[in-house]
């Protein structure tokens, strides 16, 4: 692996985390297209790390709301009068199912999963989920209005981000969309989620990583890839949260059924 790969696939991995396109296929497909070597799990887990920095940043301030809020609910009558301690035990809920299936399947989505013949149906599929949700969604509900109900179904459908080719924050958004959420709630709630998710994915992946024993060099390549991701997801989560107020998801639709149909024509 070379400097300037860390540098692209560092960028494809910030920029790709949050839009609903799905991080895990491009950093398994654009080495593929370039010819080059599989980056390997050491690259990705820094990589992913960057973005979990960047959406920490972003919404650091409701990250100490939520957390003032969870913990007054430790206390006695805790949840009266105290949404942001209800939506953080709803952030809390909703990462119960991917938790378990990731622990349960971990091995066969490292393996199987990452077959570009899964990529391209995930990919096609749920970009034709996305267009569906964001064309016939009511999109009148906001993030306030959400319950433990729509809390677990978003949490179900999120353990499919695990099939690379889903995209975790598309699958998330699709279902909140379905259920009647505007498109700025649904993103919101998606990126809130992403927290949890991503925490618990680094503990495992750096314990892992741990038995691994990196070079220098790859400590620098994953160092490249940390701070690049992170700073190109901060950008991508500020502007697609700015987009969302006014513009649909159509056109990651519409990304998702192209490259779905090049993976199956180019690449398979």
């Amino acid at each position: 692996m070379e400097l300037f790969h860390s540098i692209i696939l560092g960028i494809v991995q910030g920029l790709t985390e949050f839009l609903p396109i799905s991080s895990s296929a491009h950093l398994i497909l654009v080495p593929k297209l370039l010819g080059w070597e599989d980056q390997g799990l050491m690259f990705d887990i820094a990589a992913n790390t960057g973005s979990l920095v960047a959406v920490l940043a972003y919404f650091w301030r409701d990250v100490v709301r939520l957390t003032v809020g969870f913990v007054r609910t430790l206390r006695p009558g805790g949840f009266t009068d105290n949404p942001d301690g209800l939506l953080a035990w709803a952030v809390g809920w909703a990462t119960i199912p991917i938790g378990l299936a990731g622990l349960t399947f971990k091995h066969h989505i490292e393996t199987l999963a990452r077959n570009p013949a899964v990529i391209g149906t995930t990919t096609l599929f749920f970009g034709v989920l996305l267009w569906v949700a964001d064309r016939r969604g009511r999109r009148l509900r906001g993030i306030e209005s959400l319950t433990w109900k729509d809390a677990a179904l978003i949490g179900v459908a999120q353990m499919f981000a695990l099939i690379p080719g889903t995209s975790r924050s598309g699958v998330t958004m699709t279902a909140a969309l379905f259920m009647g959420f505007t498109r700025e709630s649904a993103a919101r709630f998606s990126f809130l989620m992403a927290i949890p998710v991503g925490v618990l994915a680094a503990i495992l992946e750096f314990r892992d990583l741990l038995h691994m024993s990196p070079t220098l060099s790859e400590w620098l390549f994953m160092g490249m890839g940390l701070v690049v991701s992170g700073i190109s997801a901060f950008a991508v989560i500020h502007w697609l949260m700015s987009w969302l107020r006014h513009q649909s998801l159509v056109p990651f639709a519409i990304y998702r059924i192209v490259l779905g149909l090049v993976i199956f024509l180019v690449i398979l």
